[in-house]
């Protein structure tokens, strides 16, 4: 065993341990370098951790962060070639897996890939790993031609002897480049010096994609494989009171009928569609237990009930006395809004294969967090970490729903009943839809008040509704608050407030329905954006005032915020009249260390349907990795945003989610879609997401819009439930 790998690990210590490792570490640095070279499956040599360079020139980058449609893995592989000065044109990647990096002391950091924070988080340990490699080959060549490397540079995978004019290419070195020490400390590049860092190069994944030969989970297959189909208690927190495996005995193709735990039921068989059938006739009884007294209704009458001052509540952002000062204003409005549960409806449902033997557990699966799908795997198996892995492949869309694990567990579960035969465990659509992680339900009660002068004296912001910490980390909560619960109205951090308002009172009454609540692309920014920026312009009509005004008069403080909203409301031209029959509305907010600000045009058919012609959309990331993915992960943001604002919602019945396939659940079509323009305005100096800001303003940038055509506020959402649809 490994030395540096304890003999077991408790799938909860892991998280947790691994969760408390800092980013800035020099991890994919700290390797074994000297006489021993470390080398990849092809036999090709490493240069440190993250490069490996074949004899072709051929450069293979490591990828710890998973790709599912976001770009990251082209973006991190820009990062490390920047500083490699290899040819572009020859780089390839591909994914540790989270017991090699376990076993080597985790080598290549954080697996986690969600919160916006694939590339921003892991920036400089990969940048470093490229500049580490650079030198090592550099050095390499300056020791074959003994000259001093201070005599040698790099570009485009040559090295070369300045005095002289010799060179050398990468491949050629590599083996000796191996061999060497890594420098201490390498410096990067200044941002004014790069030349692939902000390039909109292609990304490296799109042949395979378009071509059919990426594989999915899905499309996994391994020799000797069965596949099997699970359903889960339909109601959450139900059990397995009983089942008849002898009905279904008989059935085409079945192998075994497998219960996991007291919760759930799977079928194996040959074929998946023969699980599945044999599953579907499974008489199994299910004890349901009081969850099956919930309902939308009786979860919106508690979420309710904590909008009242007199409840408990969560303070996350104060200043001044909000309440003394609105109790003598000279004028005061008031607005409830509410936010749905939200499924998170990947394209792939969610599956796993397992491969279980009493001396190794291996699984492969897309997951948005290989070592959560590794701790898992340890879980369920009972095995060791040298004994277990993962093998990361292309997710279907993750969204945050794969960053959970409970179908890699389930997966171990069913393979530990047929040891030595590998099985595909795959939800069916209506599984997937019922058993999800949802987007957080909330209500929020919002209070502003004015002096005689129309100034804006007090804000009282109550939010109502659920903890995503709560449920999923709760060692996360800060003496039981929700830091997270205050994304876009947070006094300060990654996701601050941008307004600037002499009392203020921002605070959460934490109130968990049974339904399991998860991080959904945008968390909680998306519904504290539309409670804002919608309640701002509501501020706005009481004041008197234009909403790009009203709100600019409260950012002065706030420079960045202020920057995005006026690159926006210049790019829609908002200072110009509309053409006739659209209407504007505009938005802001800060998320994932990001400032980002949308304005929408619309026009509206016979009150209730509406026509979004064009969104502007102004993100300030700090710096741009690569543009074009920048532009298509905003225009890829605004299909989230637009189908969850029209669309999207789940309900509850007698405990379940009532919403089980893409009939009752929808996603907005092509037609559908608005222009979209991005305006970049990287300020430097700090590292913010992309996937997932922009998404917050979206829905209130039309809402607003809506209100400017209708003059009607819409408070809750999804537009389905108040019979307004895409015209």
């Amino acid at each position: 065993m490994n030395k540096h790998v304890s003999p077991r690990l408790n799938r909860r210590a892991f998280v947790i341990g691994t969760a408390t490792l800092g980013a800035g570490l020099a991890i994919g640095l700290d390797l074994p370098f000297g006489p021993t070279v470390v080398r990849a499956a092809d036999g090709s040599p490493e240069i440190g951790a993250w490069v490996v360079v074949r004899p072709d020139d051929t450069v293979v980058i490591r990828i710890a962060r998973s790709e599912m449609g976001q770009g990251s893995l082209t973006g991190l592989a820009q990062l490390v070639a920047e500083e490699l000065e290899c040819d572009w044109t020859k780089v390839t990647t591909e994914y540790p897996t989270p017991g090699q990096s376990v076993a080597r002391k985790r080598v290549w950091g954080d697996f986690s890939t969600g919160g916006s924070r694939g590339i921003r988080s892991s920036q400089d340990y990969v940048r470093k790993g490229g500049a580490t490699a650079r030198v090592m080959l550099i050095q390499a060549a300056a020791d074959g031609w003994k000259v001093p490397a201070s005599e040698c540079t790099a570009a485009n995978s040559v090295i070369t002897h300045t005095p002289s004019g010799k060179t050398t290419t990468y491949g050629k070195v590599a083996e000796a480049a191996a061999k060497l020490t890594p420098p201490a400390d390498v410096k990067l590049k200044d941002p004014k010096d790069w030349q692939l860092i902000g390039k909109g190069v292609k990304r490296l994944d799109t042949v395979d994609k378009t071509t059919g030969a990426m594989i999915y989970g899905a499309d996994v297959k391994l020799p000797g494989m069965l596949n099997a189909a699970i359903k889960d208690c339909p109601v959450f927190g139900g059990k397995l009171k009983s089942l008849d495996e002898a009905k279904i005995a008989g059935m085409k193709g079945v192998k075994k009928v497998v219960k996991i735990g007291d919760t759930a039921v799977a079928v194996v068989a040959d074929t998946w569609w023969h699980a599945k059938t044999a599953l579907e006739a499974l008489p199994i009884v299910w004890d349901e237990g009081d969850n099956a007294k919930v309902s939308s209704e009786s979860i919106a009458k508690w979420l309710a009930e904590g909008l009242d001052d007199k409840q408990p509540a969560y303070v996350g952002n104060k200043n001044g006395d909000a309440k003394a000062a609105i109790a003598g204003a000279a004028k005061k409005v008031e607005a409830v809004y509410s936010y749905p549960y939200q499924n998170h409806a990947t394209m792939e449902p969610m599956n796993a294969t397992a491969l279980y033997t009493a001396d190794k557990c291996e699984v492969w699966c897309g997951t948005q967090n290989g070592e959560a799908a590794f701790a898992a795997v340890l879980e369920a198996s009972g095995l060791p970490p040298e004994k277990c892995d993962v093998h990361k492949v292309m997710l279907g869309g993750g969204f945050g729903r794969r960053g959970q694990t409970d179908y890699v567990r389930q997966a171990v579960l069913i393979a530990k009943e047929m040891p030595g035969t590998p099985v595909k465990l795959l939800w069916s659509r209506e599984e997937d839809m019922a058993h999800g992680r949802y987007h957080p339900i909330t209500q929020c009660k919002m209070t502003g008040a004015f002096d005689a002068n129309n100034n804006l004296v007090a804000l009282h912001y109550r939010l109502s509704g659920q903890s995503i910490l709560f449920s999923l980390r709760p060692e996360a909560l800060q003496n039981g608050m929700d830091p997270a619960a205050f994304q876009g109205v947070a006094q300060s951090g990654e996701a601050a407030f941008g307004y600037s308002v002499p009392n203020l009172l921002v605070e959460h009454a934490m109130r968990n329905p049974h339904v399991p609540p998860g991080f959904w692309r945008g968390v909680n920014v998306n519904h504290n954006a539309i409670y804002m920026e919608c309640f701002m312009d509501e501020l706005a009509q009481a004041a008197g005032q234009d909403p790009l005004e009203f709100r600019r008069k409260l950012m002065g403080n706030h420079p960045k915020h202020l920057a995005v909203l006026n690159a926006v409301a210049e790019k829609i031209g908002w200072t110009t009249p509309a053409p006739q029959g659209i209407y504007r509305g505009i938005a802001q907010v800060m998320g994932y260390g990001s400032y980002v600000a949308g304005a929408a045009e619309i026009s509206v058919t016979d009150g209730s349907k509406i026509k979004v012609h064009r969104i502007v959309a102004s993100t300030d990331p700090g710096y741009v990795v690569n543009p074009a993915q920048v532009e298509r992960q905003v225009a890829g943001s605004f299909v989230y945003g637009l189908s969850a604002l029209f669309y999207g919602g789940c309900t509850v019945k007698d405990g379940k989610i009532e919403q089980t396939n893409f009939d009752t659940y929808n996603s907005m079509r092509i037609n559908e879609m608005p222009k979209v323009e991005t305006v970049m305005v990287p300020s430097g100096g700090f590292w913010g997401g992309v996937g997932e800001p922009t998404i917050g303003v979206a829905a209130p940038a039309v809402l607003n819009a809506y209100f400017a055509a209708t003059g009607k506020r819409i408070r809750s959402v999804p537009l389905r439930d108040q019979n307004i649809t895409f015209a």
